[in-house]
C-alpha cells in the first residue's frame, strides 16, 4: 500500500500524542491519562471483538482531542461524551477496566505511536442497538466496526 503525506502526518501526530501522554503526570484522582483513555476503550468497546473495535474508539478520542485542543483524557471525562463515564467515578471505572482481560491490549493501543484509521476520521459514534442520536442526521457515516457506527 502506498504511503501518503497524510499518512505520515497522521503517524507523526499519533507519535507526538503518545509521547506527551507517556510523559504526563497523574491527575488529581491519582489516575494517569493513559489509565483514563485505556479505561474508556475497555468500557466502550472491550466486549467488542471485531477487528479494530477498541482502536476505533481510540481514533474518535484522538480526533476529538485534536479538533477541540484538549488532552485525550479530558475528552474522555467530559460530561456526556462517553456513556461509560456518565454515572460512575473515575476510580471505580478504572478499577473495573483494569480487571478486564483486555486491559493490557487497551494500554498497548494507548501507548503505541502508531495511529490506525478504521473510522476514516470520525469524531462521533454510537452503538447500533440504540436509537440514532440527534446529531447523526447531520453527519456523514464513515464506517461500521463491530456494533459501532462512526460519523464525522
Amino acid at each position: 500500500m502506498k504511503s501518503t503525506k497524510r499518512d505520515w502526518l497522521h503517524f507523526t501526530a499519533g507519535f507526538v500524542t503518545a509521547t506527551i501522554m507517556a510523559l504526563a503526570v497523574s491527575d488529581a484522582t491519582g489516575a494517569t491519562h493513559q489509565d483514563i483513555v485505556a479505561s474508556t476503550l475497555i468500557l466502550e468497546a472491550g466486549g467488542e471483538y471485531a477487528e479494530g473495535a477498541m482502536e476505533s474508539v481510540h481514533e474518535v478520542i484522538y480526533n476529538r482531542s485534536i479538533k477541540r485542543s484538549r488532552a485525550m483524557s479530558e475528552v474522555c471525562l467530559r460530561k456526556y461524551q462517553f456513556s461509560c463515564w456518565n454515572e460512575n467515578t473515575v476510580e471505580w471505572n478504572i478499577l473495573k477496566a483494569q480487571k478486564h482481560p483486555r486491559w493490557h491490549e487497551a494500554m498497548k493501543i494507548v501507548n503505541t505511536a502508531q495511529m490506525t484509521n478504521y473510522t476514516r476520521g470520525a469524531d462521533h459514534y454510537y452503538a447500533d442497538y440504540i436509537q440514532p442520536p440527534y446529531w447523526s442526521a447531520d453527519m456523514t457515516l464513515t464506517n461500521k466496526v463491530g456494533r459501532h457506527l462512526f460519523y464525522k
